[in-house]
């Protein structure tokens, strides 16, 4: 089996998730049968799981998902040892020292991002180049465009373990994002990985007077 081919599985269904094996092969030109050999070797590796989902017509179409184990092949900054300093800073120093640690954070991301950020002109090319900090931070972000709405979409969370101690950790996020976009457009979050979903999903909406040209969109 080529390990290349299943990278190239793996990383698909983790941006885009759950998929078919008739897609998958359609996508990576191979055969249904070829496609379905990586599939059950991931699956015997515990890195995919399936679902049956109840079609229009016909039987059941499977879906091919990514299960917890497939966590360890991402980028993740934090493990246990996250968790314990972030209670004991609470323990020794209590709630407001934990927020100025976060606010700590929050103000070196500030100013890294907003240097980034200065030298692109423009949301979409501003959004492009914070997504690019954002996957090389780990979280495996993308940028798609939608009737005027631009979505940063962030598909992997690698401090997953300090965010499910303190939802500060990600209201900080949230809160900079605004800032960092405030004369351009409003800025919300609509899917959240610590909430359960599969990814983190930033809508941005251009303010009337950015509103993106057909030539900003192409």
């Amino acid at each position: 089996m080529s390990k290349k081919t299943s990278d190239k599985i793996i990383d698909h269904i983790k941006i885009h998730g759950p998929s078919t094996a008739k897609v998958l092969a359609e996508l990576f030109a191979l055969t249904t049968m070829g496609v379905r050999q990586h599939l059950q070797a991931l699956e015997e590796e515990g890195i995919l799981s399936f679902e049956d989902r109840k079609a229009s017509r016909g039987r059941p179409t499977r879906y091919w998902g990514l299960t917890e184990k497939s966590y360890k092949l991402f980028p993740d900054r934090h493990d246990d040892l996250s968790s314990q300093l972030i209670d004991s800073v609470r323990v020794v120093f209590g709630d407001q020292g934990l927020d100025q640690l976060i606010d700590h954070r929050e103000q070196a991301s500030r100013r890294l991002y907003q240097e980034a950020l200065s030298q692109a002109t423009g949301l979409a090319d501003k959004l492009a180049a914070l997504a690019r900090l954002r996957t090389q931070e780990g979280y495996v972000a993308s940028v798609e465009e939608q009737d005027g709405v631009f979505w940063l979409l962030e598909n992997h969370c690698p401090i997953c373990a300090a965010a499910s101690r303190c939802a500060n950790f990600c209201r900080s996020e949230l809160q900079l994002f605004q800032e960092l976009f405030s004369e351009l457009a409003s800025v919300s979050r609509e899917e959240h990985i610590i909430a359960g979903a599969r990814r983190c999903a930033y809508k941005l909406v251009p303010l009337a007077s950015h509103a993106p040209t057909q030539q900003d969109v192409r």
